[in-house]
C-alpha cells in the first residue's frame, strides 16, 4: 500500500502547503508515502496523471487530498479509489462522500464536518509545531511585530500607525523562512485574519502563526476566527485583538509591553508536538485501513440527513425577496 500526499505543485509559500508536507513527512516514518503533483510535472517527483495510467484500477493505494479549490476536480478524477480528505480551511461549498474519510486538522474544521459530513469517517489531527518554535529566553529588542498578510485594514491602517510612536513596531511584508528567530526577538505579536477569510468566504482552517510565536514566548493578541479559538483563550493565554475601539487596543498593548514578562506555553503546546502528532497519524491510518477493507464487502447505507421541506421553501422566498 502506498501513501499519495497530492498537491498542486511542490514550491508554494502557504502556511497549509508547508502543514501538508510536515503531515507527510510523518507518513513517510509510518508508511510508503509520496509526494505527487497534479497540476505539472516536476523533477523526481510523481505525477498523478501517469500513476492513473499505470494503475488504471483501484487498489490499496490511498491519495491524499487538502487544496481546498481543487477537492471536487480531484474526487472526480479519483472516483472508485481510496482517498482522505485533509480539511484544512472550510466554506468552499463542496460536499464529502461518505465513502472519503476526513482528517480535520482543528476542532473548528471537525465540527463543520461533523455537520455537513454527518456520515463520513472524521478524525482530528493538529498542525505540528516545529521543534524550532521554542522560547530562547533572551533579550526582545522588538516591541510589537506584525506580518502583513492576511491582516485587517483596520490592524494595517488605524493600529500599527496608532502603536508606532510609543513602541518599537515591525511589520514583516514579505515571506520569511526563519519566524522563529523574529518571534523570539519580539515582546508582542498582533495577528487579525478576520477580514482576510470573511472576504474570502472561508475560515480560518487552523492559524499557525499565533501558535508558532507563542511557542517562541511571544504575547498574542489576535482574533479569534474560526480555528483560532481551538487554543487561544483570551486573558488567560492570549488577548482578543479588535476591541470595541482603537484607543482600548492600544491601551492594552502597550500595557503589554511596558511590563512584559517571559510566556512559557510549552503544556499548550504539547498536543502540536510531532510526538503526539506520530502517535494520533498512526492510530488514524490504521483505522482508515480498516475502513477502506470494509467498503470492499459491504455498501453505503446509512440515508442522508434531508433538509426540511419548509426550511427549503423559506430560503427560496427569502431570496426572491432579495
Amino acid at each position: 500500500m502506498n501513501l499519495y500526499f497530492l498537491f498542486p505543485q511542490m514550491h508554494i509559500n502557504s502556511g497549509g502547503h508547508i502543514a501538508q508536507m510536515k503531515f507527510m513527512a510523518i507518513a513517510q516514518s509510518l508508511t510508503n508515502a509520496y509526494p505527487v503533483t497534479y497540476e505539472r510535472k516536476e523533477k523526481d517527483v510523481l505525477y498523478l496523471e501517469d500513476i492513473i495510467r499505470q494503475t488504471p484500477t483501484a487498489n490499496s493505494d490511498i491519495y491524499v487530498i487538502h487544496w481546498g479549490p481543487h477537492i471536487n476536480k480531484l474526487l472526480t478524477k479519483l472516483k472508485h479509489r481510496n482517498v482522505v480528505y485533509i480539511a484544512h480551511s472550510t466554506g468552499y461549498k463542496f460536499k464529502i462522500p461518505p465513502q472519503v474519510p476526513i482528517i480535520a486538522v482543528s476542532k473548528h474544521s471537525q465540527a463543520y464536518w461533523g455537520r455537513y459530513a454527518p456520515n463520513s469517517l472524521i478524525f482530528h489531527l493538529p498542525n505540528e509545531i516545529s521543534p524550532q518554535y521554542q522560547n530562547w529566553h533572551q533579550e526582545r529588542p522588538i516591541d510589537v511585530l506584525v506580518q502583513k498578510r492576511k491582516s485587517s485594514q483596520y490592524l494595517l491602517k488605524q493600529l500599527i500607525p496608532a502603536l508606532k510612536p510609543h513602541c518599537n513596531l515591525f511589520v514583516i511584508d514579505s515571506w520569511v523562512e526563519d519566524l522563529a528567530t523574529l518571534f523570539n526577538q519580539s515582546k508582542v505579536y498582533l495577528y487579525d485574519s478576520s477580514e482576510y477569510w470573511i472576504q474570502a468566504g472561508a475560515t480560518e482552517g487552523f492559524g499557525l502563526p499565533p501558535l508558532e510565536a507563542m511557542a517562541c514566548g511571544c504575547t498574542v493578541f489576535s482574533s479569534i476566527n474560526d480555528a483560532l479559538s481551538d487554543y487561544l483563550d483570551p486573558s488567560f493565554n492570549s488577548y482578543k485583538l479588535r476591541v470595541y475601539s482603537q484607543e482600548y487596543d492600544v491601551q492594552r498593548i502597550l500595557k503589554v509591553v511596558n511590563n512584559w514578562q517571559d510566556n512559557d506555553h510549552e503544556q499548550l503546546l504539547k498536543p502540536y508536538r510531532i510526538e503526539s502528532i506520530e502517535v494520533r497519524f498512526k492510530n488514524i491510518l490504521s483505522e482508515i485501513n480498516e475502513f477502506f477493507l470494509h467498503q470492499q464487502s459491504y455498501q453505503q447505507n446509512i440515508p442522508l440527513i434531508k433538509k426540511n421541506k419548509w426550511q427549503i421553501i423559506k430560503k427560496i422566498i427569502n431570496k426572491i425577496k432579495r
